[in-house]
């Protein structure tokens, strides 16, 4: 074999080597770890684009693995913030590299881990958008619950709004996962977290009378989509963008902001603490692991408190 085609060969396989790590680690989040599709697709876009900025700058043939320094990292995110890239974007580039290499090291596929000692960009956190209760009662009774779409986002919003559940949480619920005896849904949180989750009367009811209309579908749904709760006409296993669909198309008749299914995680938070619901409990109930998390529905709470006073204060303004 010539000088040549051993330096060829060893291009090759370094290169390959980078394309079988980060195959075994998109099966390691996907299986092991049951991430999201979403978070599958973006940390592996993520990872891609890492390796672009490796192969511009150095090589990927040259530089194997073992050789990517902290130095290295910093200066991937550096290239980021020089192309005005978002500090949300860059931290969530942060966490993906972090999650990579961590499980590189473990492994043993490194001997030390580069990416331990990068840290999250700080950002402002956004007050989340909330809707009133009049524009989500509002949106529910333009749904036509006569027929079996009907019947289904009318269930949707209910468990939305009823149990403050995330949008992938609801797409993932089984038969199984309901407990109507006990009023209670079992709920797969973010990484494979269970909890239960109260399941109201308003919510029940609705959720039974879409069952009743989903036996239709029935003979067209095979044993994989059988298990699901949510069917599209088809009798498939309803995704996560026919659901944002759904939800959204019934919020924009009522509002021009926040119609999506998180607006109603937001609401169903806001609207407890706005209740005097205790903070811890509304943290277990959104299946958060950190009060952090919860607590900038404190801020909303607090932007109401302000208008009640204002309102009904009469020293609250000059007059």
């Amino acid at each position: 074999m010539s000088k040549t085609q051993k330096t060829t060969k060893s291009k090759s396989q370094s290169t390959n080597r980078w394309d079988l790590l980060l195959d075994s680690y998109i099966n390691y989040i996907k299986s092991d770890r049951s991430y999201s599709a979403h978070t599958v697709s973006s940390y592996g876009a993520d990872i891609q684009q890492f390796y672009q900025f490796i192969d511009e700058y150095y090589g990927l043939e040259k530089l194997p693995p073992e050789k990517v320094t902290r130095q290295i990292l910093r200066l991937f995110l550096g290239n980021l913030k020089r192309n005005d890239y978002q500090a949300s974007s860059i931290n969530r580039k942060i966490a993906c590299l972090k999650s990579f290499f961590k499980y590189l090291f473990v492994q043993h596929q490194l001997r030390s881990n580069p990416a331990a000692g990068l840290y999250s960009l700080k950002t402002e956190k956004k007050i989340p958008f909330i809707l009133n209760y009049e524009q989500i009662k509002s949106a529910i009774a333009l749904i036509d619950t006569t027929t079996f779409l009907g019947a289904r986002d009318r269930a949707i919003f209910e468990l939305f709004y009823g149990t403050g559940i995330r949008l992938n949480e609801l797409s993932n619920l089984k038969l199984t996962d309901v407990d109507f005896m006990n009023n209670v849904i079992r709920v797969l949180g973010k990484g494979n977290k269970e909890r239960l989750a109260p399941l109201g009367e308003v919510a029940k009811q609705a959720l039974k009378q879409y069952l009743v209309q989903r036996r239709q579908l029935l003979q067209k749904s095979d044993s994989k989509n059988l298990a699901a709760i949510f069917l599209n006409q088809r009798g498939r296993k309803l995704n996560n963008r026919g659901i944002q669909r759904r939800v959204a198309k019934y919020l924009r008749l009522v509002t021009t902001n926040g119609c999506y299914p998180h607006s109603l995680r937001h609401s169903f938070a806001t609207h407890l603490l706005d209740e005097g619901a205790d903070l811890v409990a509304v943290k277990d109930l959104l299946g958060h692991a950190s009060l952090a998390s919860t607590q900038i529905y404190t801020h909303v709470s607090a932007e109401k408190l302000k208008q009640i006073y204002k309102q009904a204060h009469p020293r609250a303004e000059k007059k």
